[in-house]
């Protein structure tokens, strides 16, 4: 990556998520007081109102949530998505930022920025956060493709390996593809076939099957999906940490026994607590296209905004981009 690229501003959908513009613009504020990250907002001037002296390029329209991706990015072309992907294609800044609609987060991203050379599909790489261990585990592909072909899962491992080694430090990260059984024979014929591809595949370390009771463990650090099934996998932890957590502050709150017992407890407990919320992730990442592109979950606050900024930021400046052309072009 050139120094010119890493001096360009991150590019932030000022109108994407369900705090916008507030929280967004609130996160990108902070990114550059205290992290140093220029940023640029996208959106409508006329609803940011305190932009803290942040540029913004102008947007006349939103895509809402919940509206059809590919339809909305093709009518919707002075959307803030993308006139953010627009950006980074145009060179006037060096990676997109989105709490808004995934689908046409990505949409915007692969029609604007296009895909690498060589890639079949671009994958959505999500962090899932491992309890005691100093890296989170990498799921990929969390959403972006419902029917995948073998030859894809494998070029995510690649993909997947490359985002790894470059964003949490793992020398040579270990591949597992998600499967119903840890034996080379388990699953069905899309696993099947990606087993024996993954087997002689270059620029991996595949180390065979595993389930679903090892994604939050440091047993693995690359799981492969197809993005229907990693979807799955997704939204169920999220909903299975959520219903514990609430369960807990239930039961602290009980009683006064309870809550002087959760005095003594709660001190060992918010460290979990901090790994498992969403907003220290720095949200997820789009492989495969030609710019680095950063998908934040939808009820993102300032202080995912931040975090996914950081990440952008650290992505651009590490090439991250660059190392998987190269990976899957080799």
């Amino acid at each position: 990556m050139t120094t010119t690229s890493t001096r360009l501003p991150v590019a932030v959908d000022a109108m994407g998520g369900d705090k916008a513009p507030g929280e967004i613009v609130a996160g990108a504020i902070r990114a550059r007081d205290e992290l140093g990250v220029d940023v640029v907002l996208v959106g409508r001037p006329e609803e940011l109102t305190d932009t803290g002296g942040l540029e913004v390029i102008a947007a006349s329209e939103v895509i809402a949530m919940d509206a059809d991706p590919g339809k909305s990015v093709r009518t919707m072309k002075d959307s803030s998505l993308v006139r953010a992907a627009e950006a980074v294609r145009d060179g006037r800044a060096c990676a997109m930022v989105s709490a808004g609609n995934t689908g046409a987060t990505m949409a915007s991203a692969l029609l604007r920025m296009k895909r690498l050379p060589g890639v079949y599909r671009p994958a959505i790489a999500t962090p899932i956060p491992c309890p005691g261990a100093d890296v989170p585990t990498v799921l990929l592909d969390a959403g972006a493709n419902a029917e995948c072909s073998p030859e894809w899962l494998v070029q995510f491992a690649q993909m997947g390996s490359v985002y790894a080694a470059r964003r949490f430090g793992i020398e040579q990260p270990r591949v597992g593809l998600l499967s119903i059984g840890e034996e080379p024979g388990k699953g069905d014929t899309l696993r099947k076939e990606t087993f024996e591809l993954l087997q002689s595949a270059g620029g991996i370390h595949f180390i065979g099957n595993v389930e679903g009771r090892d994604v939050m463990t440091p047993d693995v650090d690359v799981v492969v999906t197809d993005g229907f099934t990693g979807n799955v996998v997704l939204k169920t932890l999220e909903g299975g940490m959520r219903t514990i957590i609430k369960a807990l502050l239930e039961a602290f709150g009980a009683n006064d026994e309870a809550r002087q017992a959760a005095q003594v407890l709660m001190p060992g407990l918010l460290p979990l607590y901090a790994s498992l919320d969403p907003d220290n992730t720095g949200g997820a990442m789009l492989l495969g296209v030609d710019g680095v592109c950063i998908i934040s979950h939808g009820s993102s606050g300032a202080r995912a905004m931040v975090n996914a900024i950081e990440v952008a930021r650290e992505m651009v400046a590490g090439d991250l981009v660059g190392a998987i052309r190269q990976a899957v072009g080799s």
